[in-house]
């Protein structure tokens, strides 16, 4: 049976990226960023739900996360979840959960403004070669920052 993993945030990121240069050159980029939601309680008070999600991006997409994030922009990320086990110092068995980043969008500074312009980005596997490289993707129409819309007709009733 086929699986899929694959996730869709927009969020607010938390610092500033960290980029790392690797053997050979490669560029990997991390940060968190921020996604929230608001609900009532029983009561009818009104709450807000702050999730913290890890975010790794590689090659290309790091050095334009490098170059153009900052902390409190907002993006638009598709990926996938990714957990990684290590021992810490104790010998204690540990887990961390990741998003390694697909397709980048910036949408501007903190609250959807249009801080850095916005842009499409994504990670384009060349051949068998593993090698990722930051190119932008083409956005018909005017649309928002960073150009979700799509010319295509769909079935979806809604």
């Amino acid at each position: 049976m086929a699986s899929v993993n694959k996730v869709i945030l927009i969020g607010n990121l938390g610092k500033d990226p960290e980029v790392r240069h690797l053997e050979g050159g490669v560029a990997v980029a991390r940060f968190p960023i921020a996604t929230s939601e608001s609900f009532k309680d029983k009561s009818g008070q009104k709450q807000e739900r702050t999730e913290w999600h890890n975010i790794v991006v590689w090659r290309g997409l790091a050095e334009v996360a490098e170059k153009y994030l900052r902390k409190g922009n907002s993006v638009f990320i598709e990926g996938k979840i990714r957990t990684n086990s290590y021992q810490d110092k104790e010998g204690v068995q540990r887990y961390s959960t990741e998003i390694v980043v697909d397709n980048l969008t910036m949408l501007g500074g903190p609250n959807g403004g249009s801080g850095n312009g916005g842009g499409d980005y994504q990670s384009s596997n060349a051949a068998s070669s593993g090698n990722y490289s930051a190119a932008p993707t083409a956005s018909k129409g005017g649309g928002a920052a960073g150009g979700f819309q799509n010319d295509e007709p769909d079935d979806l009733p809604f």
